[in-house]
């Protein structure tokens, strides 16, 4: 009983920091109606400058009240600045914008600090008192009663601002109706502002504090908003008590679960704790969250009509693929080998985002699982042909189709929910099948990897260890290109011509309006999970061609980061469009874009942070100047400009038509 009381008490601080980044999930909520994705990155930047500050990394190191309130000062700021650049730019967007804008920060952020003070963790310098406590029997720390203590305080404390202030009641009304609000005197993007500063300062604060017991990590932080967005949804986005207290529990929780680990009984592989599992637990409380308050969670009462990006038709798809499809093989062939590999996996990565265009793009929903998804099939074609001797094509086969059920499941998980708020549970899914599937020794890959044979069918390898070779005469061979060149192709005119079809149309009303959609006559559940049966599918061919790509799958190629910088690099380019898909695809990593980079323009071992930092921040611009994306934004022009009717000089008329 001790030692559960220890652990218990111990969760305090970890529950204490998801507790202060749900409170800031719901201000933001409040005040711009967006659910803030970066929520986890303002922790990190707040304890790397007040790291920074503190150890004299950049100047002479400052006491720390002086390092405290200069951190803040700068939250404030940051604060003051994502609301001018990612929020208020965005005012008549689609919430599908606006939630894209907070993934923009979050890649910004992290690829920013990363650049800046490494990739390792930190161990920031203590801010609480380092004394002890004896509870029951345990001895506590006495800083995770004063975290726990602090948020509860600040959490009461905003309840009572909006409680019984004016600010509190403006921001309700602008939560409300910002049209009524504006009536009645109210700036609902100062509203926005001020809670946006509130948000930062408090997550700031409270991350400052914890600093020192969870440490201070770019990679781990700004996931910390899974489980707070679980409380956030407990909450239903609007009690900041019961935010608080779900963020608490939460904590206290996972301290429990991480004790239960050490013990015989627990499951374990290899004398490991099966690892994922505390990942696996915070995709399920979604999952039951949505489920619970999915269809009562609240929607924005907002000035203007919000317009998602328009879907151009795709007219004459052979005349624009042909050449493209004769120019890529021709560049299988002729080019050297390290470039030829860049292509293929380029075209890999292009049905995988191209499973970006039809859930994003024609249904308006985010899902950002589609990485871990590849990554299940990728993995199940490496253990189907280890473990049970199955190899091509009917291994493929199976994980595709084992991914698309996946997929499928996950989508119906989220069934009761309108919305961009689908983002949350492919979010968390895709966190949990990267901890609790890829991590797997058993089933995933572990530390190590998996192996995968290479495709051959009746004597015939199609892979790319294949007898032919390029003009260089080096491998990779130019046939798995082939493939891959085939595969993609007939995926982008099944997408494009997707669009057009009866589902495709479905799909856009859904897209435009559900009720309305559902008042038509359109299943909207059923259209859902076709939608992301075809998503899923993509993804799964994808991962498949990946792992036969290299030859073995590694869990570091499916991370969360990288499926986010994927979902922003197609939304630069046009997410309603095909086309967009490609170009996303060329610029992934491993791909021709980074390649030439990373041979010509930047430093080998930083390209995918400097890819990362020049995708978020162009979102960020795109959706400033472009919001339809570059390529959409083209199209519409020249759409409109071939509508647009000629202007005849005096005395003459179109040919064939009658004289009056």
């Amino acid at each position: 009983m001790e030692t559960l009381v220890l652990f218990a008490l111990l969760g305090l601080g970890s529950g204490a920091l998801i507790a202060s980044i749900a409170v800031g999930v719901v201000l933001s909520w409040r005040g711009s109606g967006t659910i803030n994705i970066a929520a986890g990155a303002v922790v990190m930047v707040a304890g790397y400058l007040f790291w920074a500050l503190r150890t004299g990394y950049f100047f002479p190191a400052l006491t720390t009240p002086a390092a405290l309130i200069i951190t803040l000062a700068l939250m404030a700021l940051l604060a003051v600045l994502v609301e001018l650049a990612a929020v208020r730019p965005l005012r008549s967007a689609s919430p599908l914008a606006k939630l894209v804008a907070s993934i923009g920060v979050l890649l910004l952020l992290q690829s920013l600090v990363q650049l800046v003070f490494g990739t390792s963790p930190l161990n920031s310098p203590a801010v609480l008192t380092e004394g002890v406590v004896t509870v029951a029997g345990a001895t506590v720390p006495v800083a995770q009663f004063i975290l726990a203590g602090v948020v509860v305080a600040i959490s009461a404390g905003l309840a009572a601002l909006y409680r019984f202030t004016r600010f509190g009641v403006a921001t309700r009304a602008a939560s409300e109706s910002e049209r009524s609000a504006v009536l009645a005197g109210l700036s609902p993007a100062s509203i926005s502002l001020v809670n946006s500063v509130l948000a930062y300062v408090t997550a700031g604060f409270v991350g400052i504090l914890a600093a020192s017991i969870v440490g201070i990590s770019a990679s781990t932080l700004p996931l910390l908003v899974i489980p707070a967005l679980a409380a956030a949804l407990f909450a239903g986005f609007t009690s900041l008590g019961v935010a608080c207290g779900v963020g608490l529990l939460i904590g206290i929780a996972e301290s429990l679960l991480s004790y239960a680990s050490t013990q015989s009984w627990f499951p374990s592989q290899d004398g490991m704790a099966l690892p994922g599992l505390q990942q696996l637990v915070e995709f399920l409380l979604i999952v039951v969250a949505l489920w619970w308050r999915g269809s009562s969670l609240p929607q924005r009462g907002e000035i203007v009509g919000r317009s998602l990006p328009p879907v151009p038709r795709q007219e004459r798809l052979l005349l624009r693929v042909a050449p493209v499809f004769v120019a890529g093989a021709v560049a299988l062939v002729v080019l050297p080998s390290e470039f030829r590999q860049a292509v293929t996996v380029g075209l890999v990565a292009t049905v995988l985002c191209l499973s970006f265009v039809v859930i994003m793009g024609y249904v308006g929903q985010l899902s950002v699982v589609q990485l871990a998804l590849a990554g299940f099939a990728a993995f199940a074609v490496s253990r189907l042909g280890t473990e049970f001797g199955l190899g091509f094509p009917l291994a493929p086969i199976i994980a595709i189709l084992l991914a698309t059920g996946l997929g499928m499941a996950i989508g119906a998980a989220a069934l009761r929910v309108r919305g961009v708020t689908l983002v949350v549970v492919t979010l968390a899914a895709g966190v949990a099948i990267e901890s609790f599937v890829f991590a797997n020794s058993q089933w995933g890959g572990g530390q190590t990897g998996a192996p995968v044979d290479s495709p051959s069918l009746f004597g015939l390898n199609f892979g790319p260890d294949a007898g032919m070779r390029g003009l260089d005469g080096s491998l990779p061979s130019p046939v798995f290109g082939f493939v891959a060149l085939v595969v993609a192709t007939l995926m982008y005119v099944i997408v494009a011509h997707l669009r057009s079809s009866d589902l495709g149309r479905q799909m856009l009303a859904i897209r435009s309006n559900e009720r309305a959609a559902a008042a038509s006559g359109v299943n909207v559940r059923s259209i859902k999970i076709i939608a992301f049966g075809i998503t899923s599918a993509l993804a799964g061919i994808a991962g498949v061609m990946y792992a036969y790509q290299f030859g073995t799958v590694s869990a570091n190629s499916y991370s969360i980061t990288v499926a986010l910088t994927l979902v922003a690099s197609v939304y630069v380019l046009g997410v309603t469009l095909a086309q967009g898909a490609v170009l996303a695809g060329f610029g992934a990593i491993g791909s021709v874009i980074p390649l030439i980079l990373q041979k010509w323009v930047l430093p080998e071992d930083r390209v995918s942070l400097y890819v990362q930092l020049l995708i978020g921040g162009g979102l960020l611009l795109q959706l400033r100047f472009f919001p339809d994306g570059l390529l959409v934004a083209s199209s519409v022009k020249k759409d409109r400009k071939a509508q647009t009717p000629r202007v005849l000089a005096p005395g003459r008329q179109l040919e064939g038509s009658v004289r009056s």
